[in-house]
C-alpha cells in the first residue's frame, strides 16, 4: 500500500488514529500495522508522518509501541522530561512546515524521573551530579516552583501543569506551530500516558480535534 493511501488528511482524523492505536496497544489486541517489507520500501524514497510525538525518553513510552503505528507514521522527538530547547522546537517546526504533520502530541507520564529529580532539587535532596542534568532540571524548576506557590506538591499535579507550560512555551515561541494551529491544519494535544494501564489521558489541547 502506497504511504499517503491511509494516512489521516486532517488534525481530528490524526487525533483518531493515534486515540485508536492506544486503544488496540491497551486491550493487548494490537494490530501491527505498516510494519512489513512492503511498508519499508514504499517508504524509502519518503516519509509523510501524520503526526509528531514529542515526549520523554522514558524508555517505557516507545511511541510506535503504545500508538500501534507503523513504520513512517510518526515523527518521533524525545528527551528527559519532554523539556523545550530550540533543537527540539527545531525538530517540530520541520515536521509541521516540512513533512505536513497535522498533529503535535506532547507525551509526559506518571512517575516521571525529571520531575522527581526537580522536586528533589528545590528540597536540596537532588542526588545526580552531572552538569548537563542540573541543566536540564533548571529549565523544569520554574514549574515546579510555582506548582508549589499554589500549594500544588503531588508529582502528578506537577506533570500537569509541566506539560500546559511546554505547550504554551512551543506556541509562544514557534510561529510556524501557532499559524497552523490558526489556519486549521495542525492541532497540539497535551497528555499524560500511565504506565500501569498503558493508557493516555488528554491534558490540554489547541486546535480542532472534535
Amino acid at each position: 500500500m502506497h504511504p499517503e493511501a491511509s494516512r489521516p488528511s486532517t488534525p481530528k482524523q490524526a487525533w483518531e488514529a493515534m486515540l485508536k492505536g492506544n486503544q488496540r496497544f491497551v486491550s493487548g489486541e494490537p494490530a501491527h500495522p505498516r510494519q512489513d517489507i512492503d511498508r519499508r520500501t514504499a517508504l524509502a524514497e519518503q516519509q509523510r508522518p501524520f503526526a509528531a510525538l514529542f515526549g520523554c525518553a522514558d524508555s517505557r513510552l516507545s511511541a510506535e509501541i503504545i500508538f500501534d503505528v507503523g513504520l513512517g507514521d510518526l515523527f518521533v522527538v524525545r528527551n528527559a522530561g519532554q523539556v523545550i530547547a530550540e533543537t527540539i522546537l527545531g525538530s517540530l517546526e520541520y515536521s509541521v512546515e516540512v513533512l505536513g504533520v497535522k498533529l503535535i502530541l506532547v507525551l509526559a507520564h506518571d512517575e516521571c524521573g525529571a520531575i522527581r529529580a526537580t522536586i528533589d532539587d528545590t528540597k536540596g535532596q537532588m542526588a545526580a551530579s552531572g552538569k548537563f542534568i542540573h541543566e536540564l532540571v533548571a529549565k523544569i524548576k520554574p514549574t515546579v516552583l510555582e506548582a508549589n506557590r499554589r500549594g500544588l506538591t503531588d508529582i502528578d499535579d506537577i506533570t500537569t501543569m509541566h506539560v500546559e507550560d511546554t505547550i504554551h512555551d512551543m506556541v509562544t515561541r514557534s510561529r510556524v506551530i501557532s499559524d497552523a494551529i490558526k489556519s486549521g491544519k495542525l492541532a497540539v494535544v497535551g497528555a499524560n500516558y500511565k504506565l500501569l494501564e498503558g493508557e493516555i489521558h488528554p491534558i490540554v489541547v489547541h486546535g480542532e480535534i472534535e
